[in-house]
């Protein structure tokens, strides 16, 4: 299975747009979502565009979570982190803030995705795979990114959007 991984999208549509689209064309079966979506009728708006569902945790720029809730309802569903599920036989811990790692047992996990620092960044830990994006938005460093995971290979790759 492959998977999209975005965050700190940061209300920036046409950047959200450029991910969902490329997430479409790469036929991911689930995207995560690092948190800082920001304005609930705003970005839910394009990211209902994805063709599979989607799955996230609250940043802290996410004010308005009740509305957020009720809005990605329509694709997915979005919850406080840090946020365990499993897919694929895989255990994958999703988070916004890579500080929260400090009171984590990263080695029970093989993959986990962060944000928050708007760093894109890929590496192991044990047999944990950890994966930042990067900022969606590009607003802090002028570069928008996005990930992609390989679940049945264990293999992510960082791709950056026009």
């Amino acid at each position: 299975m492959l998977i999209g991984i975005m965050g700190d999208s940061h209300d920036n549509l046409p950047k959200v747009r450029q991910a969902v689209e490329l997430f479409n064309q790469r036929k991911v079966g689930l995207v995560l979502h690092t948190g800082d979506f920001v304005a609930p009728f705003v970005v839910i708006k394009e990211l209902e565009k994805l063709s599979c569902p989607l799955i996230g945790v609250f940043g802290n720029n996410d004010g308005e979570k009740r509305g957020l809730r009720e809005k990605i309802r329509a694709i997915g569903e979005i919850h406080l982190p840090p946020f365990t599920l499993e897919k694929e036989g895989r255990k994958i811990l999703l988070l916004h803030d890579p500080e929260d790692l400090k009171n984590i047992k990263t080695e029970q996990y093989d993959l986990i995705v962060y944000g928050h620092t708007h760093r894109s960044e890929i590496k192991r830990e044990g047999r944990a795979l950890l994966i930042n994006p990067g900022e969606c938005g590009g607003w802090l460093t002028g570069r928008s990114s996005v990930g992609l995971v390989n679940l049945d290979r264990m293999e992510a790759e960082l791709i950056t959007l026009p």
